[in-house]
């Protein structure tokens, strides 16, 4: 019987009721007193793999808790779901689908047969397809309907097919390839749509279209907004074909709104919108980076895939991350994670780790379908660290809600000015080290008496100028942000992702809840546009459908 088919009570297992005996021994535990009892903790809680170090010895941990965390990886069977996942089984069991994106990445020879089916020929058929077109793009090649070259590529998608593929245009803009400048849509908000028109030229656009089904409502409305503007701005029916293609499982739909065939890429079913990146979705990443490039990043993905399933779990960082987040959320009662990249160009790592994260763990009945017994997927939320310093790290440092957080930091800058990055750097490190130590009652009355207040004043500031300290941070340094280590960086949460799926029994790649909030939408819509349509089934939707039509003006 395969890991998926098993379901099991993750409480009850011995290395579960053993963390919560540890977590008693731990209630006492002060990371400041850790630091300076054991000169070698870094040491001892650190490890790097795939251009990535990663130091986690700023956590409420000792060697024991490692250990311990480690045997509930065991015996709750990450290394068997591991295999599963890589070898195709249908992990995905709601849906009976397998999840694959880690073929995506794997290098021209390897085999995977799925139904007697060898996959990685379709795999590498569709990078030759992609590289074939960034070529012709980039060389000029590929000519509007006025037979200018295209300068602006436009990708409409939402989720998964836009915010993997924008964070990786982002992050990598120092490797962007001259002339080719990428954008994306995806809110169905007009206003959106007419900001990114108004700085565009349709005779130099090329538009991809990215919807598994070609039927994603918001997708499917800013393409047909799309195709309305570039008609309207000289193009022609005839010549569309040169100014939209597609990435779809839906080859007659694509068709049908004017895409030739041999302009449409694949989907595939076994790959889920949240870690399809690595797939033709990332077409869009691929003109604005180039395919060399592109294929670092499989390549960085790849190495990260192959740490995860061959380094023992004590070093291995995928594991380590995963079994430290579900220490905190299952045994201390936190509640949300918090992601602090110091480098500008991965301001939106934290968008893609929101839905990668709260959209797989985001649920509340295991495999089988019945009730979970403990707490699952955080909140995550974050974003760039120095703004944050000035913003909500004040709740890190003097909340009452313990919250976990990863900071993240090149050693190197692709933009040195002066000594600024001596400083980003080591406001990074000055923060999670604050986060550990704190500031003690006496600390702080000191810190007033040096400053010569009288003893009244240093009495009643003290007490707000105190910080507890012992809150448990990761840091992830690079030497440098380049597309190997950037693939690296997202498979290595894509795997943690996974591993706290498994423990707590869970799918980790449905989405169901999105679901029924699309299939409202439409029906809130049809309420919204007929007056004959039934009431909605609660006063509170029916009033504020109410209320538009009585205000709306269009």
């Amino acid at each position: 019987m395969s890991y998926y088919q098993q379901a099991f009570d993750v409480t009850s297992l011995p290395s579960w009721r053993a963390l919560q005996e540890h977590r008693l021994a731990m209630q006492n535990f002060h990371m400041r007193e850790a630091f300076l009892s054991d000169p070698g903790r870094f040491d001892e809680f650190s490890t790097s793999s795939c251009g990535l170090f990663l130091d986690y010895s700023k956590n409420l941990i000792t060697p024991e808790t490692r250990d311990l965390l480690v045997n509930l990886a065991r015996e709750a069977g990450v290394e068997q779901a591991a295999r599963a996942m890589f070898d195709g089984e249908p992990v995905n069991a709601s849906e009976r689908r397998p999840a694959l994106h880690t073929a995506l990445r794997r290098p021209v020879g390897d085999s995977l047969l799925i139904d007697g089916h060898n996959i990685m020929r379709d795999v590498h058929a569709a990078l030759a397809q992609m590289t074939d077109i960034v070529g012709r793009i980039h060389n000029k090649l590929w000519r509007g309907y006025s037979d200018r070259a295209i300068t602006d590529v436009v990708n409409i998608g939402i989720g998964g097919s836009y915010l993997g593929p924008e964070l990786v245009s982002e992050a990598l803009l120092p490797y962007t390839q001259h002339g080719v400048r990428c954008h994306y849509l995806a809110n169905i908000d007009g206003s959106e749509f007419h900001e990114l028109t108004a700085r565009l030229n349709a005779e130099t656009t090329l538009f991809i279209i990215s919807s598994k089904t070609f039927g994603t409502l918001e997708t499917l409305k800013n393409a047909q907004a799309a195709r309305t503007w570039y008609l309207a701005s000289g193009g022609s029916e005839e010549r569309l074909y040169r100014h939209f293609i597609a990435v779809t499982s839906n080859i007659p739909a694509a068709i049908e709104f004017g895409i030739r065939e041999k302009n449409i890429f694949p989907m595939w079913d076994w790959v889920g919108g949240r870690y399809s990146l690595w797939s033709a979705i990332g077409l869009p990443t691929a003109l604005a980076i180039g395919m060399a490039n592109f294929k670092d990043l499989l390549s960085g993905a790849y190495a990260m895939d192959c740490h995860f399933r061959r380094e023992p779990f004590e070093n291995n960082m995928p594991v380590l991350l995963a079994m430290l987040g579900v220490w905190y959320g299952n045994f201390w009662g936190a509640q949300s994670h918090a992601i602090l990249p110091y480098d500008h160009y991965l301001r939106n790592f934290v968008k893609h780790l929101q839905q990668m994260d709260m959209e797989s763990n985001g649920k509340s009945v295991r495999q089988d379908g019945s009730p979970v017994s403990c707490e699952t997927g955080p909140v995550i939320w974050g974003g760039v660290g120095c703004n944050g310093q000035h913003a909500y790290h004040q709740l890190l440092h003097q909340g009452t809600l313990l919250i976990p957080a990863d900071f993240i930091v090149p050693v190197v800058s692709h933009n040195p000015v002066a000594d600024h990055h001596q400083w980003l750097y080591a406001n990074c490190l000055s923060q999670s080290q604050a986060l550990m130590l704190g500031k003690s009652r006496e600390e702080a009355e000191a810190e007033l008496r040096a400053k010569g207040l009288p003893e009244a004043e240093v009495k009643r500031l003290a007490p707000h100028k105190v910080i507890p300290g012992n809150r448990p941070s990761n840091t992830l340094v690079m030497e440098t942000l380049n597309p190997s280590r950037l693939g690296a960086l997202i498979a290595l949460y894509e795997h943690k992702v996974f591993v706290q799926g498994v423990i707590w029994g869970i799918n980790s790649f449905d989405q169901w809840g999105v679901e029924l909030g699309k299939e409202l939408g439409k029906n809130v819509y049809g309420r919204l546009t007929s007056y004959e349509a039934p009431p909605a089934e609660d006063s509170s939707t029916q009033g504020l459908i109410d209320y538009f039509r009585g205000r709306h003006r269009g």
